[in-house]
């Protein structure tokens, strides 16, 4: 069966069918996905009942696992996956739900913000793809956002003023946003600000986009209030119903996007109700500013 793609959304995201994702892809598969990354940014793969093994394996044709280090307030003593993919569930060790005053689930709200996977990191990532193990009845649903698109829907005056714009980013920022502000000594130095270019160009087709994310929190060169007021429109405008597509999770869906093209954020859903999504996530390859490296 040869791979074919849907388009879902006006300016972005494909529906792929064809492939089977617990067998290994050849390299023309491989070449193909990527390929349709580079166009759509977002790939829906629907009835992909895979291991953890398969889906590393499957990312793995895309470049090296990310190191996940230094991304969550989780110690490793209590990670409930072992596989090397990020556990993005709201599940603890013992596979039940997070009380809702654990720091781990306080810090994981976090995720309900509009981000890019990783920003908050010198080099950022490239690829994220998210497995639906267990889908919760209600809410839940992942928003995306398409950058290029946003970026090209700009005025040219506002396009000139944040060409070279660099931004900080960090997890104290997301998270300090919804009121999480307690952080060990230890913490504070694993995410202390990184910078990131506020305008990113794509490898392949040179497509400009912005690089936005919760985790972005000052404007180089302005005053923190002014960095933030330009920061909030850019969000506004960037994620406005014509940029956004929604994804409904049904159970054994793989979604895999482009970290450099998008934003994402998942909806508010029942906490006490199990969902277990599991993501394996592509480095990226080089910062977008040349910056002494936090790790």
């Amino acid at each position: 069966m040869t791979i074919a793609i849907r388009q879902l959304q006006k300016h972005f995201v494909g529906e792929v069918s064809g492939l089977d994702l617990r067998k290994p892809l050849t390299p023309d598969e491989a070449r193909q996905v990527e390929a349709a990354m580079d166009k759509y940014a977002v790939l829906v793969f629907h009835d992909q009942d895979i291991t953890d093994e398969q889906q590393m394996a499957f990312a793995l044709n895309f470049g090296q696992r990310e190191d996940a280090r230094g991304g969550t307030v989780t110690k490793e003593k209590d990670y409930r996956l072992q596989s090397g993919l990020n556990d993005v569930s709201n599940l603890g060790k013992d596979g039940k739900p997070l009380a809702k005053d654990s720091r781990a689930h306080l810090f994981n709200l976090g995720n309900c913000l509009w981000h890019s996977d990783s920003s908050f990191r010198p080099i950022p990532a490239k690829f994220s793809l998210l497995s639906a193990r267990v889908v919760n009845p209600k809410g839940g649903n992942t928003e995306f956002a398409d950058m290029r698109a946003a970026y090209d829907a700009l005025d040219d005056e506002t396009k000139a003023e944040i060409e070279d714009l660099v931004c900080e980013h960090s997890l104290m920022y997301s998270r300090g946003s919804l009121g999480f502000t307690e952080y060990t000594d230890e913490e504070k130095e694993m995410f202390k600000p990184v910078l990131q270019r506020l305008v990113r160009t794509h490898p392949v087709h040179r497509r400009k986009s912005l690089y936005l994310s919760s985790h972005a929190g000052k404007v180089v060169g302005m005053s923190v209030p002014e960095g933030r007021l330009l920061l909030r429109d850019l969000n506004e405008h960037a994620t406005q119903p014509e940029f956004v597509y929604v994804h409904k999770w049904k159970l054994h869906d793989l979604v895999m996007w482009d970290n450099r093209q998008t934003m994402h954020r998942v909806r508010r859903y029942d906490q006490s109700q199990p969902r277990d999504m599991r993501r394996a996530t592509v480095a990226g390859t080089e910062p977008t500013v040349q910056q002494q490296a936090a790790e």
